[in-house]
C-alpha cells in the first residue's frame, strides 16, 4: 500500500479581535474548525481555500497571506494530514447559500474562547493556526508555485 497524505486548506479569519470558525459534526461529534476541507483535483491551494470557506460559511474569502503548513498525524487514524492555512478578508457574504452537509453553524469567538474550547477542537491545528497568526507569522502567496 502506498502511503499519500491529506492536503487540506483552512481560513484563518479574523475581525475586531475574533475569529470566524465553525462548528461541525465529525465521526459523530460536534467540533470547532476553521473553514476548511481537502485539496480537490484541479484546483489551486487558493481555489481549494476560496471553495471551502465558501461551502463551510457562505462567505467570499480573498487569501492574502500563507500563516504556515502544519503537518498532524491524526492519532486515531492512519492518517496524516498536511495543512495550508490562510489568512485574508472576508468579501461578501452569500445570504441564501446553504451551508455545507455536517456543519451546524459559523461562530465568532476570541481566542480565549477558542482556547477555552480545546477539548471541541477537530485537530490540535485550530489553536496553532490561531497562534501563529497571532504571532504575525505571514508568507507571500508568491511562495506557492504551480507548475504545468
Amino acid at each position: 500500500m502506498v502511503w499519500k497524505p491529506h492536503v487540506t486548506v483552512a481560513a484563518v479569519i479574523e475581525d475586531n479581535g475574533r475569529f470566524l470558525l465553525v462548528e461541525e459534526n465529525s465521526d459523530g461529534e460536534n467540533v470547532f474548525n476553521q473553514p476548511a476541507g481537502h485539496l480537490e483535483q484541479g484546483e489551486n491551494l487558493t481555489q481549494a481555500v476560496i471553495r471551502e470557506t465558501l461551502e463551510e460559511t457562505a462567505w467570499k474569502f480573498l487569501p492574502k497571506a500563507l500563516i504556515g503548513i502544519y503537518r498532524w498525524p491524526h492519532p486515531l487514524k492512519s492518517i496524516t494530514y498536511i495543512r495550508f492555512a490562510f489568512t485574508g478578508e472576508l468579501l461578501e457574504r452569500e445570504q441564501d447559500r446553504l451551508l455545507d452537509d455536517g456543519i451546524i453553524r459559523t461562530v465568532w469567538m476570541t481566542p480565549d474562547e477558542i482556547r477555552a474550547c480545546q477539548s471541541m477542537h477537530r485537530s490540535p491545528q485550530v489553536m496553532q493556526c490561531v497562534d501563529d497568526y497571532l504571532a504575525g507569522q505571514r508568507a507571500p502567496l508568491s511562495i506557492l508555485k504551480e507548475l504545468s
